[in-house]
Order: C-alpha cells, then structure tokens, then sequence
C-alpha cells in the first residue's frame, strides 16, 4: 500500500441558484469529496446556503472548512483589497465563526481554513496577509488546519507559528511550466475535461505522469472548484483516480 495519502477538496457553497441545479448539483458534486470549503459571507454564501452545504458535508462524511475571503460579494472575492491587517484579520474571523457556528448547530465540526480567490494568491505573496488569516482562524478556533497552493510561503510562516497546515493543487486549473497556476485571464486556465483533471490529480498524487502536464508540486489534498463547468464530473473522474492508485486519504486523515 502506498504511503502518500491524499484528500479531495471542493470549494461549495457558492451558487445554489435553482436554475443551475440547485442543492441537487450541489450534492452531486459534494458526494464525490473528502473536504468541503464553505463560502462564509465573503465572497458568496449566506446563512441558508452556509447551512444546506454543511448538511451535505455530513450528509457524504466530509470534513467541513471554511471559505472566507475579502468581504467582496461584488468581484466574487476575485479582487485584491487593500485593506488594514486588523480590519482583515476582524472580517475574516466573523466569516469563519459564522460557520462555526452553523457547523455546531447542525452536528459538525470546523476543521480547517481555506482563503478563498485573491485572498489566497495574497496570502503567498505578502505575508503580513498570512498573518491576518492565521490571527483570523486562531481567534474563532485553535487547531484549525490553514491551507495554501503547494510552494506557498504562507505554509512555512504558518508552520512556524505552531499550526497544521495542508498543501494543495488542482485539478481543474492549468499550470505553467514553472508550477504556477495559469492565470484565469487565459482562456485555457481551466481544465474541463474530466479525464484531464483525473490524470492531473494523479501527478499531483505523485502516481502518474501525463505527456502535456508540466512538473507540478507536491500537494497533501487536491482541489476542485465548485463553479467550475462541469465540476460533478470532474470531482468523479479525480476521486476515482486517487481511489485506483490508492492514495485517496481515508476517515480521519482528510486533509493533514
């Protein structure tokens, strides 16, 4: 049996707009996941969806995290804020502690802390933003495991401060010959073919090799986006596999 392990994660709780599919895309791509993001008031989310997205974590045994981002619902958390370390630190911690609280009252339990869009990207590139996520998540629950892009230096300054930590690539997005992401600006940013994704988690994995995936960095969960076209079928094609080179981490070890 392999030693690696690694979880899958999905960004939900983002759109569930009936006439996309509603609660029932949703489940269908929940279903397929180890670990779910929750947007918590940021960037998307509410208390109803908050509430009906945790209730799928339980409902498929999914360890249940939060999504926070800056608080920009109108540029979908896609938008770089310039913005206080305190006043950060503060609108994060409030995303974080209103799902903690649903998490509660519905029967689960926070785990982990995911930064949502330009939130995350920052926190790699300016630690003084790392710094406000790890204040944020330490402030609604200590021991909450912070995740960030595999390379990030927001891992080593979260290590340092004593906190799990969980690096992470994607399925879904392209990367450039150097490991990072293809920016979203690019029409071939994403990955939409669910074979694609499957094969590219399973470099990421460290089990495979695809003749037009670049070298990636080593990751400890896999994530696919919620929002991105297809994203049941891409949450599928991943978890199966992970599941058939055996590295799919099992309960109780989802993302660290």
């Amino acid at each position: 049996m392999p030693e690696r392990r690694i979880g899958l994660n999905g960004d939900a709780g983002e759109c569930l707009d009936p006439s996309q599919g509603g609660e029932a895309r949703e489940a269908e791509f929940v279903r397929h996941l180890t670990a779910v993001n929750i947007a918590c008031g940021g960037h998307a989310g509410d208390e109803g969806t908050m509430r009906t997205t945790v209730r799928l974590a339980i409902r498929f045994g999914c360890e249940v995290g939060a999504h926070p981002s800056y608080p920009d619902r109108e540029g979908f958390g896609r938008r770089r804020l310039a913005m206080r370390p305190s006043d950060l630190a503060a609108a994060l911690a409030a995303q974080i502690a209103a799902l903690a609280r649903i998490a509660e009252e519905e029967g689960a339990v926070l785990r982990h802390v995911k930064p949502h869009g330009a939130l995350y990207h920052a926190a790699g590139a300016d630690l003084g933003v790392a710094e406000a996520i790890a204040e944020a998540a330490e402030r609604v629950r200590p021991g909450l495991v912070l995740v960030a892009q595999a390379g990030s230096p927001a891992l080593g300054l979260w290590r340092a401060r004593g906190l799990g930590v969980a690096a992470e690539g994607f399925a879904d997005r392209r990367y450039l010959g150097d490991g990072s992401l293809c920016p979203r600006t690019r029409a071939d940013a994403l990955v939409g073919d669910a074979g694609s994704a499957g094969g590219q988690a399973r470099v990421l994995a460290g089990v495979g090799a695809e003749g037009d995936v670049p070298w990636l960095p080593p990751g400890e969960t896999v994530c696919v986006h919620g929002d991105t076209p297809g994203a049941p079928a891409i949450a599928a094609a991943v978890r199966a596999a992970l599941e058939g080179a055996d590295v799919l981490a099992p309960a109780g070890r989802r993302l660290a």
